[in-house]
């Protein structure tokens, strides 16, 4: 798939009934290079919690990524921080999309938004890379764990960004996070969500170091090269903050204990032999060497911690389906199923390691 199939059918911002000459002035006297007309606004696929779009001009593309109309949580959307740590990534080794402009003026369209260089390529959803070769397969897979790699290892300091999060213990915070949002959404008793709401904050290891971390990290979030197995450009930058990197990097090998979806998400139970997909046992070794370790610690702690969070996610998700905020009922009947099989592996692993003390 191209960036440009990624595009959604609806044209956007002149759709939601948005007066596209506040914008066209805004780029005109920000954008460096910028030649108007306007001509092109059109809602891209994906980014549902910060809506975005391509923008064509004088021969150009651009995306625009902005807040969502109405009344927001303050510590939601916050399209600032996302354009803060790309424009800080952007000097150094790990690929985003170049960014150019900042405007938190809701008048200008509505809500406060940034521009980006728009990176045209492929926005690969089914893990499991259906009609590739096993050499294509193992090189994508392994740009995705080399740009991890190069992300965890910028210095936030030296990039600026030393100030981009509250000081203290980043995995207490997310468990105390996440146990909280699961609670404000519960439905069913799932007696793993229990234990190992128990568990995890009494078993939290000590950080090795604070990186940058994504937050969201995984294959549908990147765009690679339209020919080449090269990644071009990690997006979806809005869960970002500085925090334990062996979280960041668990989170992704998530698709190792998911069963595929109808998207292509995950490879549970999927025989991986010969298809050029490393197991988890390789991928873990890939990233260890590429950030000089010899193995990472506590690694079955990260993915209780992984497991037990997608499913508080998950969670909110039913909850909001019941609630009628989403009009997608007939997805939610399985969704809390997908609740209680994370919560099961991970309270697993959780058992095991407890077997191992």
């Amino acid at each position: 798939m191209s960036g440009t199939d990624n595009l959604g059918v609806t044209s956007g911002l002149t759709a939601e009934g948005r007066d596209l000459a506040g914008l066209e002035r805004f780029m005109r006297e920000n954008v460096a290079g910028f030649r108007g007309p306007i001509d092109t606004v059109e809602r891209m696929n994906g980014g549902t919690s910060n809506p975005t779009y391509l923008v064509g001009a004088g021969g150009a593309r651009y995306a625009l990524r902005r807040k969502p109309y109405g009344k927001l949580l303050p510590s939601a959307h916050q399209v600032d921080r996302e354009y803060r740590v790309i424009s800080a990534l952007n000097k150094t080794d790990v690929p985003v999309p170049p960014a150019l402009a900042l405007c938190q003026d809701d008048d200008v369209i509505g809500s406060a938004f940034y521009i980006m260089r728009f990176v045209d390529g492929r926005v690969l959803w089914n893990q499991s890379l259906p009609g590739m070769s096993p050499t294509e397969r193992a090189a994508i897979w392994d740009d995705m764990n080399r740009a991890m790699a190069a992300l965890h290892k910028v210095d936030p300091e030296a990039a600026g960004l030393s100030d981009f999060a509250r000081p203290g213990n980043y995995m207490a915070r997310q468990i105390d996070r996440w146990s909280k949002q699961y609670r404000a959404s519960q439905t069913d008793d799932i007696p793993e969500m229990e234990r190992l709401i128990d568990w995890l904050p009494k078993n939290v290891p000590p950080m090795a170091r604070t990186t940058i971390v994504h937050g969201d990290y995984r294959l549908d979030n990147a765009i690679f090269h339209e020919r080449e197995p090269k990644l071009l450009a990690l997006l979806d930058w809005e869960l970002a903050t500085l925090g334990d990197p062996l979280a960041d990097f668990a989170y992704q090998c998530l698709s190792y204990y998911t069963p595929p979806d109808p998207k292509g998400r995950g490879l549970a139970g999927l025989d991986l032999a010969g298809t050029g997909i490393p197991t988890e046992a390789e991928f873990v070794r890939a990233y260890a060497r590429r950030m000089g370790m010899e193995s990472l610690p506590n690694w079955d702690f990260y993915m209780a911690y992984n497991l037990f969070r997608v499913g508080a996610i998950g969670q909110g998700v039913y909850k909001r389906m019941l609630d009628g905020v989403y009009d997608t009922a007939s997805r939610g009947e399985n969704m809390v199923d997908r609740v209680r099989v994370r919560a099961v592996a991970g309270w697993t692993i959780a058992e095991r390691m407890m077997g191992r003390a």
